[in-house]
């Protein structure tokens, strides 16, 4: 491994730029989650609020489709020419998706054409996001000395989280101080996407003063036809596989604690929205900040022993859990409830960054985290508000429970077999 020429203070500033850009990009992604229930009537003329929100999360749902492409783009991008431009242009799509559902006009003035242009823009979004996952995954891992990445690492899901805390944090201002609900309803849920604009530009700039990885500097002698290509990353059919076996259970688990929880509190559990968003917002806020801490950990026992653990008790506690919560009453148990679950989903979170980026060479890495890692989140966790509606709708919502304790336990037959990528990691051979 060469030495590196990069100093302390540069992988901090490398880090926390790096981490506040990936913060922007998810906060846009999340305020189309976090805004669903004040905006879908004006895009969508049904009455019924379940089928809104159905229709709503089927575009949510769609935009995921953009990002196995999105990972293919930038993760070649990143591996071509720069971890660095492909995150710089991967934030310039996200601030122009938001500017573009800010400004939308209602269904009842321009017709059909609201939901296509709401469509558009969601589309946009996947793109940016299926592309920010891998390079900011990869940048990361690259710029974490060896003892610490499975710590510094974890800092993309603080971000991650921490988009979606920024995006409740503003509904909670909204709802609490500036507007009524019916000026939400009306035209405040357009506020959250304006302030995300404005902040992609902030980002755009933060990452434009990056410094580039040495991992990434040190393979430009490399052929072109051998970095960021398919055909090359097709040379490693194992590690693609993990990361599609470890993703699925994960990505599944994530995006029904966080992104469908707030939804499953007003429709299920039947609180308000208020409530629902000041739980949503408290726990995830604790969830951000285990994640270091997890992520720490792993860098002291590996990253094998954590993942086994949200396997093993995400099979076990899954249904106990969503059922338990789906037949409170109360703030306090919906909160700890969704806490446990959250804990538990931390044994992955924290550390899936750096074990993919450990699975790959560096030339072809980003596209190796990126690429397999979005088709897995396209299919399960994109799809993971619309499937658990349906069977909502169907009357048999518990079916949902035993769909992510299936996927669950998938991944934890992965995690029984592979390696721990810590000791064998590739990021010690840049």
């Amino acid at each position: 491994m060469n030495s590196s020429p990069i100093t302390s203070g540069q992988r901090i500033k490398a880090i926390v730029g790096g981490s506040i850009g990936n913060l922007v990009e998810w906060y846009d992604w999340y305020a189309y989650a976090a805004f669903a229930i004040y905006f879908s009537h004006s895009f969508f003329p049904d009455s019924d609020l379940n089928a809104q929100l159905m229709n709503t999360a089927g575009i949510f749902a769609v935009g995921f489709l953009m990002r196995p492409i999105g990972g293919w783009v930038f993760g070649s991008i990143a591996d071509k020419i720069g971890r660095k431009k492909a995150m710089t242009v991967s934030v310039l799509l996200m601030s122009f998706g938001s500017l573009l559902i800010a400004l939308t006009p209602t269904y009842q003035t321009i017709g059909i054409l609201a939901p296509a242009l709401l469509l558009i823009a969601r589309l946009l979004q996947g793109l940016s996001v299926g592309g920010e996952y891998g390079v900011s995954a990869t940048y990361l891992s690259e710029m974490a000395t060896q003892d610490r990445r499975g710590f510094y690492s974890s800092f993309q899901y603080v971000t991650l989280i921490g988009g979606q805390l920024i995006a409740l944090g503003v509904q909670l201002i909204l709802q609490k101080i500036l507007l009524t609900e019916a000026q939400l309803e009306e035209w405040g849920w357009r506020i959250p996407f304006v302030i995300g604009a404005v902040l992609s530009v902030i980002a755009l700039y933060l990452r434009s003063n990056l410094h580039e990885t040495e991992a990434f500097e040190n393979k430009k002698e490399i052929s072109e036809n051998k970095k960021g290509t398919v055909k090359e990353l097709l040379k490693y059919p194992k590690a693609l596989l993990t990361v599609v076996g470890l993703t699925l259970g994960g990505t599944l688990a994530f995006y029904t604690y966080t992104t469908y929880m707030q939804k499953f509190l007003v429709n299920t559990v039947h609180l308000s929205k208020e409530e629902s968003t000041l739980i949503s917002f408290v726990t995830l806020f604790i969830f951000a900040c285990l994640q270091p801490a997890f992520g720490a950990f792993s860098d002291k026992i590996g990253r094998r022993p954590l993942l086994l653990g949200f396997g093993i008790l995400g099979t076990l506690c899954t249904v106990p859990l969503l059922t338990a919560l789906s037949t409170t009453t109360s703030m306090w148990a919906a909160f700890f409830l969704i806490m446990i679950s959250l804990i538990i989903v931390s044994g992955y979170t924290s550390i899936n960054a750096v074990v993919k980026a450990e699975l790959f060479p560096s030339e072809i890495r980003a596209l190796g985290v990126g690429l397999p890692y979005a088709l897995t989140v396209a299919i399960f966790g994109g799809t993971a508000e619309y499937i658990a509606l349906w069977f909502k709708k169907a009357g048999n919502e518990n079916y949902f429970y035993w769909y992510i304790t299936g996927c669950i336990f998938f991944s934890l037959l992965v995690y029984a077999r592979m390696k721990d990528t810590q000791k064998t990691s590739t990021l010690d051979k840049d």
